[in-house]
């Protein structure tokens, strides 16, 4: 019976361990999976919030260019008022002269606030996504 008895408890044993290495394995499994599906979210949470971001910097840019073609049309009205009063060459000279100096300084100024408004845009909307990044190398360097 002492071999009957020695086999029996190492089946059971074995069958223990094997439970066990089982039940650790699926644990592990499903830790993995939970981990992967919210690494997934969190990055579809940064994708969204870039174009949220991207969406933002377009409307400004839009009401930045209404606004510019507005002003713009309405200065060009003006300008044509003036030169059509004018009385002399010399004058629609002089009014074409500082018409253009003060279209040119417009449209310079305009250009430099929407290349404010783009930098700022592209910083705001891959700051989520630069965010998802170093949190995938620092999940990386922590695995080697």
């Amino acid at each position: 019976m002492a071999v009957a008895d020695t086999a029996k408890s190492t089946v059971e044993q074995i069958t223990a361990a094997s439970n066990t290495a089982f039940k650790d394995g699926v644990e592990k499994t499903l830790s993995a999976l939970n981990d992967a599906n919210s690494y997934s979210k969190q990055n579809l949470e940064a994708v969204i919030a870039s174009v949220t971001a991207a969406t933002k910097g377009a409307e400004a840019l839009g009401a930045q260019a209404m606004a510019f073609s507005k002003t713009s049309f309405e200065t060009q009205v003006a300008a044509a008022k003036s030169l059509a009063g004018a009385k002399s060459v010399q004058e629609v000279v002089e009014l074409q002269t500082a018409f253009a100096k003060s279209a040119l300084e417009t449209y310079m100024a305009q250009m430099g606030a929407l290349s404010e408004t783009v930098s700022a845009s592209m910083k705001d909307s891959m700051k989520p996504l630069n965010e998802r990044v170093t949190a995938a190398v620092e999940k990386l360097q922590a695995v080697r």
